[in-house]
């Protein structure tokens, strides 16, 4: 329930604070006195749009701030999947600086106006005399015979399925797409991975090809090399080796007079067995190198099928060839195996689209058990608040095989006759102004009895009604307020003797300046506030007299 409105700074209100009761709160005062305003003020916390023109003073900040008792309304869930802070007592509050900027809090978490507008619809059920145009509404409609039916939980369930039945619907649609187009590329996919799977890849190869053909290539120069180099360490005169040998002799002679000398004759007698084994080295190899045009060819042959891959499946080494070569096996497998998946998925579909069918008939069966339950509350309700040959009939009817959605296969339509003898028709082409009004009226206490409806605001929706008809909306507005809070702006005294808490909106003025002012009326107030709406501003003893008949029922 909303405990608590301050309005700070907005249109003709400077600064308010109004506490309200938790069940039938009346809201009276003359045409243009502000009741709309603070109307206004109140939608800002519930999400909608602000306009800085409607500021009362410029130069400051518009500040609305509601709080709301919540412990009835089983909110936790919606307050945990927003990171928000839980409390019984819950504060939103919006500031709006005069340059149009806006902020928007819950518990003083700074959130979205998405999700302060969520949160308010679970709080507070505006219902004007525009209100009515919903009643049409096959949404609504459906929703008043859920609601009648306790359908809550089975709806929640048949939706959880029937998304999970579209899902795997649009899978199915988008696998057989796949499948056809991947069938057709089966060939090029085909070729394209004996070619790879032909060409025996191998990590390094290329590499070791490249060197290979450095070698094969310059195999001449190389040869040159390696006979000049025998030839300087063996073969010319004095040879490499031979000198080598001639300085170790003549080392050897000289290490018996200088003992030091011994260890460099072993040092050069090392070095000659090391260049003796050098020359076998590069003899061996000189040996090995031949001039094979034949392997010239076939490593050249090798390196432009690798290169040719590589630029044609734009790969910058063997690895990632072998990567697309991987690649191009999965899509063959996928394709391969398609159909069994696509016939399992089928199977899914159909076991899905059974789970639908059979919840979408439960929910069609409480449907049509809750009609006649809504029919006759609805008008019994209608004949207690004047209108005796009110006739409300419920259609209910059966989509096609196979056609569901988010609701399940009902189509849910209202017919309504407000005369004897009319037949009943959808309300937008029979009922008036004040005939909508009653009937949703009806329709909103009949929902009271089924759930925890939030706070429900009746903004003038008395129009198009007076006298004893009146006053049995006012008995249907005060049973109402039994299960959940009622704030009703009205301009009848029938209505207004109804409530538990009476508040009269005024227009003030000091310093040339115009306010919008509220304030709570004692028993005594209450009287001459019905009084002038009976008979005008100076009401006369009956006057008063019958507004104490009106508030004590005497």
């Amino acid at each position: 329930m909303l405990k608590r409105l301050a309005i700070k700074n907005y249109a003709l209100i400077d600064n308010l604070d109004i506490s309200f009761s938790k069940e039938l709160n009346i809201m009276t005062g003359e045409t243009g006195a502000g009741k709309s305003i603070i109307l206004g003020a109140l939608s800002l916390i519930l999400g909608q749009r602000a306009e800085s023109k409607y500021f009362f003073n410029q130069q400051k900040k518009c500040v609305i701030e509601g709080t709301f008792l919540v412990n009835e309304f089983q909110l936790n869930e919606f307050f945990a999947e927003n990171d928000l802070d839980y409390d019984l007592e819950t504060v939103l509050r919006r500031e709006i600086s005069s340059d149009g900027k806006t902020r928007a809090f819950i518990n003083d978490t700074p959130v979205n106006l998405t999700t302060l507008k969520k949160l308010g619809e679970k709080l507070i059920d505006v219902h004007s005399q525009h209100a009515t145009l919903e009643i049409n509404d096959e949404d609504f409609q459906l929703l008043v015979i859920d609601t009648v039916a306790g359908n809550q939980s089975l709806l929640n369930n048949y939706r959880e399925v029937y998304r999970s039945y579209k899902k795997a619907q649009a899978r199915l649609k988008e696998l057989i797409s796949q499948s056809e187009q991947s069938k057709s590329d089966l060939d090029y996919f085909q070729f394209q991975f004996d070619e790879l799977e032909k060409a025996n890849l191998s990590t390094g190869e290329q590499t070791e090809l490249e060197q290979e053909l450095d070698a094969l290539t310059h195999a001449e120069d190389i040869k040159k090399s390696l006979l000049s180099s025998i030839s300087v360490l063996s073969e010319t005169e004095p040879s490499a080796i031979v000198q080598i040998k001639e300085a170790a002799v003549n080392l050897a002679n000289a290490e018996k007079y200088n003992p030091e000398i011994s260890s460099l004759t072993e040092r050069l007698n090392s070095c000659l067995i090391e260049v003796k084994d050098i020359l076998s080295e590069i003899e061996r190899i000189e040996q090995g190198s031949l001039i094979n045009e034949s392997r010239l060819q076939e490593v050249n042959d090798r390196l432009d099928l690798l290169y040719s891959l590589q630029k044609k499946h734009r790969a910058g080494s063997e690895i990632e060839l072998i990567a697309v070569r991987d690649e191009i096996s999965i899509k063959l497998n996928s394709i391969l195996f398609a159909d069994e998946d696509i016939e399992k998925l089928k199977l899914e579909v159909d076991k899905l689209y059974h789970e639908v069918l059979n919840l979408s008939v439960q929910l069609g069966k409480t449907r049509n058990e809750s009609i006649p339950k809504v029919e006759m509350q609805v008008m019994k309700t209608l004949a207690e608040i004047g209108m005796p040959n009110a006739i409300l009939q419920v259609v209910n009817e059966t989509l096609p095989e196979g056609k569901f959605d988010l609701n399940g296969n009902n189509q849910i339509r209202f017919l309504f006759s407000a005369n004897k003898g009319q037949s009943p028709l959808p309300m937008n082409k029979v009922a008036s102004g004040g005939e909508l009004s009653r009937l949703m009226l009806s329709i909103k206490s009949l929902i009271a009895m089924h759930t925890a409806l939030p706070t429900i605001i009746f903004d003038e929706i008395d129009t198009g009604i007076s006298g004893e008809v009146a006053l049995k909306v006012g008995n249907i507005m005060e049973k109402l307020s039994k299960n959940m809070q009622v704030i009703a702006i009205t301009h009848l005294p029938q209505i207004a003797s109804k409530g538990d808490t009476h508040y009269r909106v005024y227009k003030d003025e000091k310093d040339d300046i115009t306010y919008t002012n509220i304030n709570k009326l004692n028993e005594e107030e209450r009287i001459l506030e019905l009084a002038k709406m009976l008979s005008g501003d100076n009401p006369g003893e009956s006057a008063i007299q019958n507004a104490r008949e009106l508030l004590f029922n005497f």
